[in-house]
């Protein structure tokens, strides 16, 4: 559907942020994700206020086979962005596919909504993408904002507004990036795992080292 309030930045252009491409054993993390999103970011980003029980079904009906999901994780593994890249199920539409977006309330303002409409524009083109489609509701601001800025046309039905973004077809240049991109993603993914697992090891020596110095404690009681 949407954009769940993704405000644009001036830090957007900044830094390399680690966009990776999801997978089936990453539901329970796009679960928590947006089971996270509050009232309003989950009306703004499925176009009406999804509950819970709603967005287990929209995660459980994830085809990971046909889209593309792709995510933003911070040091310890929590999604906090990500992105639904759903391509048409129709024939006659192969070649078009709809982006929708959501970032965790307290990630806002660092650009990431941009970087993964950004980063599913050149997944798309080198899957011989050429029209984008964003579907969203009038009053999300921003993400029209960025589909306009993108050279989306976009036309207000009401409510509801549509933008359609043509791309250019794909070059050898948007391919090799697109590879060094997900190499590099997948490189950060995993040094935050091992990072995370040491942090958990250290974890549970402190609590090993703790109950040792308990039990002697208790043993030189009188």
């Amino acid at each position: 559907m949407g954009w769940a309030s993704e405000r644009p930045s001036a830090r957007a252009s900044g830094g390399w942020i680690p966009i990776r491409s999801l997978s089936p054993r990453h539901k329970p993390r796009i679960l928590k994700h947006l089971l996270s999103l509050d009232v309003q970011d989950r009306y703004l980003r499925f176009g009406y206020q999804a509950t819970d029980e709603q967005i287990e079904r929209y995660v459980l009906g994830l085809n990971f086979d046909r889209d593309e999901i792709f995510g933003v994780f911070n040091r310890r593994l929590e999604l906090v962005a990500m992105a639904h890249l759903a391509y048409s199920v129709d024939p006659q539409w192969a070649t078009c596919a709809e982006f929708g977006v959501s970032v965790a309330s307290h990630q806002r303002g660092k650009g990431l909504g941009v970087r993964l409409f950004n980063h599913a524009v050149m997944h798309a083109r080198n899957q011989g993408v050429s029209m984008l489609f964003i579907h969203a509701l009038s009053e999300n601001v921003a993400m029209l904002k960025i589909a306009r800025h993108a050279g989306a046309k976009v036309q207000r039905d009401g409510s509801e507004s549509e933008a359609y973004l043509t791309l250019r077809e794909a070059t050898l240049d948007s391919q090799l990036s697109g590879l060094m991109q997900e190499q590099m993603a997948e490189l950060d993914y995993q040094l935050k795992n091992q990072a995370q697992q040491f942090r958990e090891w250290l974890a549970t020596m402190q609590e090993i080292r703790q109950g040792v110095r308990d039990a002697r404690h208790a043993s030189h009681k009188p």
